[in-house]
């Protein structure tokens, strides 16, 4: 059944095509033209197209109040830019009438002061700036900076210095130590000699005295560790001697030798020379040690001094440069605070 319904529908619907289709010249089709009616939504004052005749349309109504606030909007916006720009334009006339007015009324006193005052000053000679740096001014600022600068400096140098003192017046008690030393050692080598020409010079006279008899090289028994001790002379003497002393024919001792070692109270006995070495030894380190010691700390002295002028002389360098310096600055700045009141006095006349 199914089967016989569908092949029937198809067949009907060919059917349909050809009693509708337009190639068929029996059948008549009337058709109706219809024209489209546009619609107007212009703008405009006419009666035609006044507002009430949109109130159907709520879209046009949506597009006239879209157009008339963007319209207010900037209409709005425009009149605060015009009235900004004319309140700018205001301000400023102002302020140049002021000026005007001011330049006038300033010319007018100034004529009137100066004219009181029966002084020579010109309008130009007026200061139009107290701000303005002169060379003075700078002057005055390069000392000050440069007082500044060497006002830092000097408690480094002074610090500099006083180390330096320091240091050289440990050299100098060490300097004095080391010539007193030396002084001594050579007022000791001076004496040493004195004390042993003085020892000599008496056993020159006990040969003198034996002159052209047996005598004996005695001046060998002299150096610098027996010329004061009379016991180590007798002992040197005596060795020296030896057998020379013995007489070969009577085995007695000669008159020389005896005079020199045995006899101890004759006047040339060597024991007693010892003595006579030791007083010269004295007389003289005490008058060289003097001498020496007085010439090593005069040396030691000057030296200190000199050093002591080298270190002392950039310091007061310095204090010259930094006194010439205030100086500067202060006479630059007693001109400045004498100009400052000039200025002043004229502003003040400006001002009033």
């Amino acid at each position: 059944m199914k089967v016989h319904y569908i092949n029937i529908l198809l067949f009907a619907l060919p059917l349909n095509i050809m009693v509708s289709s337009q190639k068929n010249r029996y059948n008549t089709h009337n058709t109706t033209i219809k024209k489209p009616i546009r619609e107007h939504r212009t703008l405009c004052e006419c009666e035609l197209y006044a507002p009430s005749k949109y109130d159907n349309y709520p879209e046009m109504k949506r597009v006239m109040q879209k157009f008339h606030d963007r319209t207010t909007q900037r209409f709005q916006e425009y009149d605060e830019r015009l009235q900004e720009k004319q309140q700018i334009c205001k301000d400023k006339c102002d302020k140049e009438i002021q000026k005007i007015i001011l330049k006038d009324k300033i010319e007018k006193e100034l004529t009137e002061k100066f004219s009181a005052l029966h002084t020579d000053i010109k309008s130009d000679a007026i200061p139009t700036c107290i701000c303005e740096k002169s060379l003075a001014d700078k002057v005055e600022k390069g000392c000050l900076r440069c007082g500044s600068v060497f006002g830092g400096i000097a408690p480094s140098v002074s610090i500099l210095g006083g180390i330096g003192q320091v240091a050289l017046n440990a050299w100098k008690d060490a300097a004095i130590i080391s010539a007193t030393k030396e002084a001594v050692t050579e007022a000791t080598a001076l004496a040493t000699q004195e004390g042993m020409k003085a020892v000599i010079s008496k056993i020159n006279e006990l040969i003198a005295f034996y002159k052209g008899g047996f005598v004996v090289d005695l001046p060998r028994i002299v150096t610098p560790s027996t010329f004061d001790n009379g016991t180590a002379l007798v002992q040197t003497a005596d060795k020296l001697f030896g057998k020379a002393c013995i007489i070969p024919a009577t085995r007695g001792t000669r008159g020389f030798c005896n005079t020199a070692i045995y006899i101890k109270e004759s006047e040339y006995y060597v024991g007693k020379f010892g003595k006579i070495g030791s007083d010269a030894y004295d007389a003289a380190f005490t008058s060289k040690k003097g001498a020496l010691e007085t010439a090593n700390l005069a040396t030691v002295d000057a030296k200190y001094a000199f050093w002591q002028t080298a270190n002392i002389a950039p310091i007061i360098a310095i204090v010259v440069i930094v006194l010439i310096m205030v100086i500067i600055y202060l006479i630059l700045r007693y001109r400045r605070k004498k100009k400052m009141k000039k200025k002043l006095q004229y502003i003040k006349l400006l001002k009033e």
